[in-house]
């Protein structure tokens, strides 16, 4: 996991944690700063807050852009393939949002980001 993600993390989240967490720990985190972030985007587009859905969606975009960079393809084979695909779909719908205002594409994409979380949380880390 690279340290621009730990970066991203600490200047978008307050969790005291994130500087001892484990690459295991570490990316549960982030996937759930995902998660956060988009249900901020959800709420800010249901208040017409358009700056606080700029700042949610920017940040969302940012933890997955370091989720993508930090896959090890060689490591990870067709794994890392296919996640690297799912962070560029996540990717171009959070730009369709954007533009949009599009709340079922959020809804689509916090179906994602808790489907990869949940399968995350279900890898052993190793130690």
């Amino acid at each position: 996991m690279s340290y621009a993600a730990l970066n991203q993390y600490r200047t978008t989240a307050v969790y005291g944690d994130a500087d001892e967490a484990s690459p295991h720990k570490l990316v549960e985190m982030l996937y759930g700063g995902v998660i956060e972030r988009l249900a901020t985007a959800r709420g800010a587009l249901q208040r017409g807050d358009r700056a606080a859905k700029l700042r949610a969606l920017s940040a969302a975009m940012a933890i997955v852009e370091h989720l993508r960079l930090s896959l090890d393809h060689a490591a990870g084979g067709e794994i890392a393939a296919n996640l690297d695909a799912l962070y560029d779909y996540i990717g171009r719908r959070l730009l369709h949002v954007n533009l949009h205002d599009d709340i079922d594409a959020v809804d689509e994409l916090l179906r994602l980001a808790r489907g990869l979380k949940t399968a995350w949380d279900g890898v052993a880390p190793v130690h």
